[in-house]
């Protein structure tokens, strides 16, 4: 695993996580770039395929999991691990924006997303899923990848879909309005310092 050192912010981050569930290689920068995600799971590689297009970063990822128990531990596994990468990119999160808001459609579905990158993990994803599965991803799982990632990550997250009648295109809306969001509030303020009143984030 890399991270930064102290006080710093490199933008990028790789990391090897391996459990008897899963083994996950993946690197990050958060400019943009290549994206290939490789789960086993298709419309998990779909969701984080475009929340990276749509972040503005780029990822390589590869999970090789228990696909033969379930979808459960590939899915959470992945969210963690992005946000460990995102968390460890970000350093102490000098010269960002930090708060955002973004909306996003797709087709009849809108969804909207308000972020804090504060180092307090908090997520709030109400996503009005109905089916069961969106291909072999679990609906109930859609919404516990969004959870792990931002809690790992050290992000504060309301995800909402406002509206919509497929499931395909309800999840996909609220990963593409994340993906927003995040992409502004980690953008440079200009300003430089921790952006904080107390001098610190966390």
């Amino acid at each position: 695993m890399s991270g930064p050192a102290s006080g710093s912010a490199p933008r990028r981050a790789s990391l090897l996580r391996q459990t008897k569930e899963t083994r996950i290689e993946a690197s990050l920068d958060l400019t943009p770039g290549e994206v290939k995600v490789s789960t086993g799971i298709g419309f998990l590689d779909h969701l984080l395929s475009s929340l990276a297009f749509h972040g503005g970063f780029s990822l390589s990822l590869n999970c090789e999991g228990d696909l033969a128990v379930d979808d459960h531990h590939s899915a959470e596994d992945c969210g963690l691990v992005l946000g460990d990468l995102v968390r460890q990119a970000l350093g102490d999160r000098s010269g960002i924006r930090r708060f955002a808001s973004a909306y996003a459609p797709l087709d009849e579905a809108l969804a909207r997303a308000v972020v804090d990158i504060s180092g307090r993990p908090f997520c709030r994803a109400d996503l009005k899923l109905t089916r069961e599965s969106v291909g072999t991803l679990a609906c109930e799982n859609i919404p516990h990848v969004v959870t792990s990632f931002v809690t790992r990550a050290g992000i504060t997250a309301h995800l909402e879909v406002l509206y919509g009648d497929n499931d395909h295109h309800k999840a996909e809306a609220a990963f593409k309005a994340l993906a927003l969001a995040l992409r502004e509030a980690w953008s440079p303020s200009g300003i430089g310092g921790v952006p904080s009143a107390k001098g610190v984030l966390g």
